[in-house]
């Protein structure tokens, strides 16, 4: 049995998360969800900053043959440089 250790702690089984599981799907689950975010998690623990940066459009389709997403390609990029 696997146990897993929570944020404030407290350790829950694979058991307890099955039983907890079926309880929230059949409707009778009676707990609390807390510090629900809607949403694409951030993306960092600061504030984001917007730095418009134009460049070829070669080097544009160049990224997008290897990626879907572009500005994490780039975020990649630049974190890697420093």
């Amino acid at each position: 049995m696997t146990e897993y250790r929570l944020a404030n702690g407290d350790v829950v089984t694979d058991e307890e998360l099955e039983r907890e599981t079926r309880s929230f799907e059949d409707g009778s689950w009676e707990g609390r969800l807390e510090n629900v975010r809607v949403g694409r998690p951030p993306l960092a623990d600061e504030p984001l900053v917007t730095v418009p940066v134009k460049f070829p459009a070669s080097m544009v389709a160049a990224i997008d043959r290897k990626t879907t997403n572009r500005s994490d390609y780039i975020r990649k990029a630049v974190a890697a440089t420093l």
